[in-house]
């Protein structure tokens, strides 16, 4: 008598963990636009003032309740991967929102594109890493959909705007920065608390431009719920699941946020997207399916005879 036993190799499972907890944060940064679709009073410098206040606010109780009397110690042991993180995040955070006071948001997105090109080159400079062909692909691809999403947004760019995008400019410079930092420290030190130094950075950077206040009770509400569940948890989650996955696949997974974004508008904000925006998108999420199932190990079969 005898059987065959066919086995297929799939991802390791903290590596399918990873690009779940990747999809759960895009999900989660999404619901910016449509969240601040519906402030009162609040704009600019003030909403990233408060968004960044209570996600430093979060942050310092999570510390507190998980850490106790050791929290400041444990923020301290990030050490400088936690300082340089930290910046990072101080700057998407600051750079996104000043260049939407100055350029629109499809040029701000525009530029965010090529977070995953910069974040690439990035790692290979530095941690010296191998970019399968099917991730530059992906990566060229993605941003073609983003071109086509909201290339139209160029026409007639002027001196604001162009100074705009070059603010905008900051934002994948310091992602990538961040992720190849994330990745240089192998998971051997905590990166969480550097979301806390950013967010408490970024507070302090824009507090004297967000006064005096305007925004409403509700506003505050609405930026306390940003800060909680658009920042300070999908920030953390990222840290944690950039542990399983190369900087240039953690980057090109973010972008799905950018397709969320416009998604969420149109359900909740009654922003009915282009023809343009549903086909780029469909390129973007294409590039991203592309680049994760082209990585997937064969299927293989090995034949056992057994008596």
């Amino acid at each position: 008598m005898s059987g065959t036993v066919t086995t297929s190799p799939t991802r390791p499972a903290p590596h399918r963990r990873a690009i779940a907890l990747m999809l759960l944060c895009c999900l989660l940064w999404s619901m910016a636009g449509v969240v601040t679709r519906h402030l009162d009073q609040a704009r600019s410098f003030e909403v990233t003032f408060w968004r960044s206040f209570f996600c430093a606010l979060a942050l310092s109780g999570w510390f507190l309740w998980s850490e106790g009397r050791g929290a400041v110690a444990h923020i301290r042991s990030s050490g400088l991967p936690g300082l340089i993180s930290g910046l990072c995040w101080a700057t998407m955070f600051v750079c996104f929102m000043v260049a939407l006071t100055l350029t629109s948001t499809a040029n701000t997105l525009i530029v965010n594109s090529i977070s995953p090109l910069v974040t690439a080159l990035l790692a290979w400079l530095v941690l010296q890493s191998r970019i399968p062909g099917r991730t530059w692909l992906a990566i060229a691809l993605a941003i073609i959909g983003m071109a086509i999403m909201f290339g139209g947004a160029l026409d007639g760019t002027d001196g604001k705007a162009a100074l705009g995008m070059l603010v905008a400019l900051g934002v994948p410079l310091a992602a990538a920065v961040n992720l190849v930092t994330i990745k240089k420290s192998g998971g051997q030190v905590d990166l969480a608390p550097a979301v806390l130094i950013g967010a408490a950075v970024s507070s302090l950077a824009t507090l004297p431009l967000a006064l005096p206040f305007a925004a409403s009770a509700r506003d505050i509400a609405l930026l306390a719920l940003l800060g909680v569940f658009q920042l300070a948890i999908p920030c953390v989650l990222l840290i944690r699941a950039a542990r399983y996955l190369s900087a240039p696949e953690t980057a090109l997974l973010g972008m799905i946020e950018v397709v969320l974004g416009p998604l969420w508008t149109w359900l909740f904000a009654a922003e009915t997207p282009s023809p343009a925006t549903l086909l780029g998108g469909a390129v973007v999420i294409g590039a991203l399916l592309l680049n994760e199932l082209a990585g997937r190990p064969p299927h293989t079969s090995n034949a056992q005879s057994s008596p």
